[in-house]
């Protein structure tokens, strides 16, 4: 069923990072999304003939061997000819037309065969460059949409021929328009108004579109074709339909409908739309396009009193103007910074040498923007959306100058408490950047508003005059959307190419001997059982699950059956579905037969003997199973594939695990990568669990997440009996996963004020089209990242403005889009620069760009050039910014941390050099930096040390009626420590509790429970809840700490003479380590390179 040769043209493509000038293309930027030769992405079902029900049990005789015959009991049945699910679009008749695709911008072809250009030097890249590559880019540029030519070296866009669709693709039929949105207005605290018409079922029966198909697998028809790589072209993402332009020309000047760039809101389907000039190398930022027409009846359905809600911040003068805004300008703005003492704090140069107590006392905050409090007070939360840099620099040259990096970290599906939501029939854009409407938007009269990212001046429709919070016509500058940096739009029907897909999980579980060893499938089949009510969705929920050792077995859960059946495919070089309509069932009608097969599944295998693992047959089986609908798919792995597709060997030597020769972090095969794209074009995300105590290669299974938009979980030697903690580890974890909120078929786009550009992702996506990221599923706990550069000098702007826009479908089957817009100063003096330095968010994004520096080239490549980040950013202020030369090491107050922080990134175990950390561990912790929000990152890079024995209600909170304690955090070193105390280290994914040898005896007594130091055990991991006040205090603050994350931190109770201790002690970042300086050592090394 492969393919065959030269099927279709080659194309390369991307997933982030685009790389910038001096950064390595990352591994397979070459990939081709062409069918690969391996296997079929997506090929029919070979459907057996319908047998009596009885036939098949749970007795583990039937097989379906060598892929010929089909057995049941006693007998065999010739396989059927291959043909499509019923519902199958079917192949027209007549030639598919040719689409030539958008290249991508500021690009260049790059080699595919090792991940460097021809002739480039790993060695040579020490040093980050911060800008945006010049027009005439080096070798190492990106090769995204972009055709190689073997040998040339040459950027030619291809020619795609015949089918440009996967083949076997699942459509919905289009929306008839969708279900009517409610229009009356919610009261405060209600839920958005339900779907009030009912949605097209799941696997509609479509007519033929033609004749019925010769050979192959069935076609999409023509009529949706779209511009892109060929595997981003299925129309079934209704991610995929406005977010941006309409529908650009074709190179003949017929219309193609681009339905990925053309995604989350925007113009009309069929409205021409130019393309793009080829050898314009700027970045994308689309213009142009075209407006739909706007129905009337518009309400918006806010809650009022929402938070933000207050009256505008924007002051309208009386008069004939009475609508005149201002422009957010000089009256915006903060007076000039000569009078502000916090201005002057953050200037205040620091020498570090001298100054050893700069760690705050608390946790440290963002920077608040240099902005006029009226606005400041509608900003987006930092939470949400920061900016490396509160104060962007005007040109190029001055971001050049102060060598930091400019650059977004983002937190957009992060779990809120207050959410405006706006249900209406018109979402209020810029006509022409697509820009939705926001606080920071400027109005020159009641009828005319101009936006804040490209200042085109767009008129007021007639439903936005009327303000439903306050009931007033005439006050468009007051509605919730121009009040609120962070809302949720209620989408209408043309933000949809199919209805919603319902909410679909399948789960596939390890089965080897290895697996059932581990004892995991008891934990998690019961935690499923827990929380089988709680999985988000509603009517419409479907789930699946897979089994899988060296042979592939499903599971008939269909409605009647007394009990669930078994089906075995042992063929696993080509793997087919052996009965697709009872395998994905709906959750609430098939209850009974779902709990049946939870509480039996983790006793059938108890006897395996089966040693073997068949992961990427399995993972195909899936694909196969999941792409008519999209949704998600649980993987649960004990061991390295080692059969069929996708099998892998070991690679780890653990001798030489930080050697220079660190080439096991880029995976070993592509194959789970290309399946992963695959995935991601039918809306499916692949999570991985991987629960192993031997070397896995997660550098290459990370790929199938990675590129999937999903999340890796890795529970190191993971056993029921000799780790028993994990357990608790993973029910916690297991459970905040399975009952978190998710969103189906989403894509994000990032856009900010012309003359910014960017032109970098870090994250868990595939980039389609330049700027658009393709989530088929996003999660609260997901974290994203990007960079930019300042493309055009921001001349005679005072402030510049982002705005993210993810749209994406509920569990409950809603069209949703949440947008955040931010507001930055535009300064022309390098102190001001320095000045609005965000040193966590500069943190971050160095941690994700040290993570493909590492994967590119060498960990050690990447090391140098985290410790050259903080040289020459300091090297810049002492030159350039320090009026008067003094000794030692002289940083801005704003950058105090900076060199400590990334002395933490070169101890963590992503970077840290030495043998003692697994490749596994290490990968893992790349993808932790890759995939997290800020927040959580900036807590595993340098922990949060709290001396607990002293507990007061002192400056305490209270939360809900608990009294949580707030001790000061200390700096992490061992002259912190005192023998007499006891000590907290939050370290993010893991908690140690320190008990000194000479601890109060009250601590031991009323905390720990134990009668005396020597009593205390070696390996406790929980602490008693007794009836005292200390005791009280202790729980409620590790538990207030552990409330405030998604994962579950074990918490360690470490002893002087604890085998823990070294664990404990390897975060004390400031203190030296065997592979490691102190950070004193630090600062005399960074003195000396500043001072050359």
């Amino acid at each position: 069923m492969a393919q065959p040769a030269g099927h279709r043209a080659q194309q390369p493509c991307t997933n982030g990072p685009v790389q910038n000038q001096l950064m390595h293309p990352s591994d397979g930027q070459g990939y081709s999304p062409s069918v690969p030769g391996l296997y079929s992405p997506q090929m029919p079902a070979k459907v057996p003939p319908h047998q009596p029900f009885g036939q098949y049990n749970y007795s583990g005789t039937q097989n379906v061997s060598q892929l010929n015959n089909y057995q049941g009991p006693g007998q065999t049945l010739n396989r059927p000819p291959v043909a499509p699910f019923p519902g199958s679009p079917v192949q027209p008749a007549g030639p598919v037309p040719q689409v030539l695709p958008p290249t991508l911008q500021n690009s260049a072809a790059v080699s595919s065969a090792a991940g460097f250009p021809p002739g480039a030097s790993a060695a040579a890249l020490s040093n980050w460059q911060y800008g945006q590559a010049p027009a005439s880019q080096p070798a190492g540029s990106p090769a995204s949409h972009v055709a190689h030519v073997a040998g040339t070296g040459s950027a030619q866009p291809p020619t795609l021929t015949g089918n440009t669709n996967p083949p076997g693709s699942h459509q919905y039929p289009a929306s008839p328009g969708g279900p009517p949105l409610q229009n009356s207005y919610m009261k405060p605290g209600s839920v958005p108004p339900p779907v009030s018409q009912p949605l097209t079922p799941l696997h509609p029966v479509r007519p033929p579109l033609g004749p019925p198909p010769v050979g192959g697998p069935p076609l999409i028809r023509p009529s949706t074709m779209v511009a892109g790589p060929p595997h981003t072209q299925t129309l079934l993402n209704s991610a995929a339909n406005r977010e941006g332009d309409a529908a650009p020309a074709a190179s003949d000047g017929s219309v193609v409908q681009n339905s990925y760039d053309a995604i989350e809101g925007g113009g009309l389907v069929g409205t021409p739309h130019p393309s793009p000039a080829a050898p314009n190398l700027k970045m994308n930022r689309s213009v142009g396009y075209s407006y739909p027409t706007l129905p009337p009846g518009y309400q918006n359905t806010s809650p009022p009193g929402a938070p933000g809600m207050q009256p505008s911040a924007l002051q309208y003068p009386d008069g004939a103007k009475h609508f005149h805004q201002p422009a957010l300008g000089t009256n915006h703005l903060t007076a000039p910074m000569a009078g502000l003492s916090l201005q002057q704090e953050g200037l205040r140069p620091v020498n570090l040498l001298q100054e050893r107590n700069i760690l705050p006392t608390t946790l440290l905050k963002a920077p608040v923007p240099n902005l006029h409090e009226d606005i400041q007070k509608l900003n987006c939360n930092p939470e949400l959306f920061r900016c490396t840099l509160t104060n962007i620099p005007q040109t190029q040259a001055l971001l050049n100058k102060a060598k930091l990096p400019l650059g977004l970290l983002l937190h957009p599906f992060k779990d809120l408490s207050q959410l405006p939501v706006v249900t209406s029939s018109t979402i209020v854009r810029c006509r022409s950047c697509r820009t939705y409407i926001n606080p920071f938007v400027s109005f020159l009269d009641q009828r005319r508003w101009k936006c804040n990212l490209c200042y085109r001046v767009n008129d007021v429709p007639e439903e936005f005059m009327y303000n439903p919070v306050t009931r007033v016509y005439g006050e468009p500058h007051k509605r919730p959307e121009v009040q609120n940096a962070t809302i949720e739009f209620m989408a209408p029907s043309e933000y949809m190419l199919r209805p919603p897909q319902p909410p679909v999980y399948l789960f596939v579980f390890d089965v080897s001997h290895n697996a059932i060893e581990t004892g995991y499938l008891n934990t998690v089949c019961q935690t499923l059982l827990d929380n089988l009510d709680l999985l988000p969705g509603n009517t419409r929920t479907k789930i699946g699950f897979i089994t899988f050792d060296s042979t592939i077995h499903f599971y008939s859960l269909q409605e009647g059956l007394s009990q669930p059946q078994m089906l075995i495919v042992s063929d696993i070089e080509d793997v087919f579905i052996p009965m697709p309509e009872n395998l994905l069932v709906n959750l609430n009608e098939n209850k009974e037969l779902i709990q049946d097969l939870l509480k039996t599944l983790p006793q059938m295998f108890t006897k395996s003997l089966e040693t073997q693992s068949a992961l990427g047959p399995a993972l195909q089986a899936a694909f196969k199973l999941m792409s008519p609908t999209g949704g998600r798919i649980s993987v649960f792995q004990t061991q390295l594939p080692s059969v069929g597709m996708g099998a892998l060997k070991s690679r780890e030597e653990p001798n030489q695990r930080a050697t220079a020769k660190d080439i096991h972090l880029t995976p070993s095969t592509d194959f789970y990568k290309k399946l992963a794209l695959d995935c991601s074009g039918q809306q499916v995300a692949v999570d991985l669990f991987l629960l192993s105590g031997q070397y896995s290669d997660l550098a290459s299974l990370g790929c199938i997440s990675r590129y999937s938009a999903g999340s890796v979980y890795y529970y190191q030697s993971y056993h029921h009996k000799h780790n028993p903690i994990q357990v608790e580890k993973l029910q916690k974890e297991l459970k905040r996963y399975l009952t978190r909120k998710i969103g189906f078929e989403a894509v994000m786009r990032i856009r900010c004020t012309k003359g910014l550009s960017i032109h970098t992702f870090h994250g868990n996506f595939f980039v389609r089209s330049t700027d658009l990221l393709s989530l088929p599923n996003v999660n609260p706990d997901a974290g994203y990242a990007v960079q930019m550069s300042v493309e055009d000098s921001l001349t005679d702007m005072q402030v510049v403005s982002f705005q993210s826009a993810l749209l994406y479908t509920s569990s409950k089957g809603e069209r949703r889009i949440r947008v955040h817009t931010m507001c930055l100063p535009v300064v022309t003096a390098l102190s001001d620069v320095y000045l609005g330095a965000d040193v966590q968010a500069i943190t971050g994004l160095l941690a994700n760009m040290a993570v493909d520096r590492s994967v590119s080239a060498t960990l050690s490549d990447a090391r140098d050039a985290l410790v050259n980040a903080v040289i020459d950013s300091l090297s810049a202020y002492r030159s350039s910014v320090l009026s008067i030369q003094q000794p030692g090491l002289m940083a801005p107050y704003s950058l105090r941390l900076f060199p400590l922080y990334v002395l933490a990134l070169l101890k963590q175990k992503a970077f840290q050099t030495g043998t003692n950390t697994r490749l596994d561990e290490r990968i893992f912790t790349m993808c932790q930096v890759k995939n997290q929000p800020l927040v959580y990152l900036m807590l595993m890079t340098h922990p949060s040390l709290y001396r607990v024995d002293n507990l007061t209600d002192e400056g305490a909170l209270n939360i809900n009626d608990r009294t949580i304690p707030q001790p000061p955090i200390l700096q992490l070193s061992v002259e912190k420590l005192s023998r007499d105390g006891a000590y907290l280290m939050d370290a993010g994914s893991v908690m140690f509790l320190w008990i000194g040898k000479n601890c109060g005896q009250s601590f031991i007594t009323q905390v720990l429970g134990v009668p005396n130091y020597g009593s205390v055990p070696q390996n406790m991991t929980h602490l008693p809840e007794l009836e005292t006040a200390e005791s009280i205090r202790t729980i409620t603050f590790i538990s207030w700490l552990r409330e405030q994350r998604p994962f579950f931190p074990i918490l360690y109770v470490v002893k002087d003479d604890s085998p823990l201790k070294s664990s404990f002690l390897q975060n004390m970042i400031e203190d030296r380590t065997e592979s490691a300086l102190s950070y004193y050592e630090f600062l005399l090394h960074i003195q000396q390179q500043v001072n050359k």
